[in-house]
């Protein structure tokens, strides 16, 4: 299927993070700077797109009517190691990664791209870490970031009582999903993790909360894209419903 909507590679300095960040972004078939359009600004941006095939899934939607077009900024890592860096709760670069979307990326996109500059109209979206530093940014930054989409989110103590502290959950929408079968996952250190306990934590956590609009499933599969890349039409339904 050869894409409607026009894809584009920028690159960012940035100074908090002392480095040059590359961009992914996907322009929708309608786009025009007299138009604004939501964004959603996807971490693991290069596997959203190669892996995740969510300009392809978005495309589909846009010509069945079923959801908004709106602007992808996808975000890449560098390897592994990077990856944990900024998207780990504990690593040693989350809280400049925090930073940076939201003091260097964001007025970077509205600066480039013609967008809607309400909360409600910006989004971000996930898988494992990627969700995590998210969900994250999002409980950060709730007046900044509306909506959520986290595909098998990394949890721990640390997420589940910054979800607990939210002054004000009805700022945001969350769509949650996590695969029955994560029950042994290889992390980025070596170690083997269960991720499906922790999520349903993290389910009762936001159900005890009033969000905006909290929506989550159990899909019966594990911790790969094989499972995430058919959950993407949903949660871009979730995300942007038309």
């Amino acid at each position: 299927m050869k894409l409607n909507g026009k894809r584009e590679e920028k690159t960012i300095y940035s100074e908090i993070l002392d480095e040059e960040i590359s961009l992914y972004i996907y322009l929708p078939p309608s786009y025009t700077p007299l138009l604004r359009y939501s964004v959603l600004i996807a971490q693991d941006g290069k596997d959203y797109f190669n892996l995740g095939k969510i300009a392809r899934s978005s495309e589909t939607l846009f010509e069945d009517g079923a959801i908004e077009e709106f602007i992808i900024v996808g975000v890449p890592y560098k390897d592994v190691n990077d990856r944990r860096r900024k998207y780990h709760p504990s690593g040693e670069e989350h809280s400049k990664y925090v930073r940076f979307l939201v003091y260097e990326l964001l007025p970077f996109i509205e600066e480039e791209y013609s967008t809607l500059e309400l909360a409600s109209a910006r989004a971000m979206i996930g898988s494992s870490l990627g969700a995590t530093v998210s969900l994250l940014t999002a409980l950060d930054y709730p007046r900044t970031f509306g909506k959520l989409a986290l595909q098998s989110p990394f949890v721990n103590d640390h997420v589940l009582e910054r979800v607990s502290n939210l002054k004000d959950p009805s700022l945001l929408s969350i769509y949650h999903v996590a695969g029955k079968g994560e029950t042994e996952v290889e992390t980025t250190n070596g170690e083997m993790k269960d991720f499906i306990n922790p999520n349903r934590d993290l389910n009762k956590a936001l159900t005890e909360r009033s969000f905006g609009e909290y929506y989550y499933e159990e899909f019966d599969g594990d911790h790969k894209w094989t499972y995430w890349q058919p959950d993407i039409p949903k949660a871009l339904k979730f995300l942007f419903p038309n």
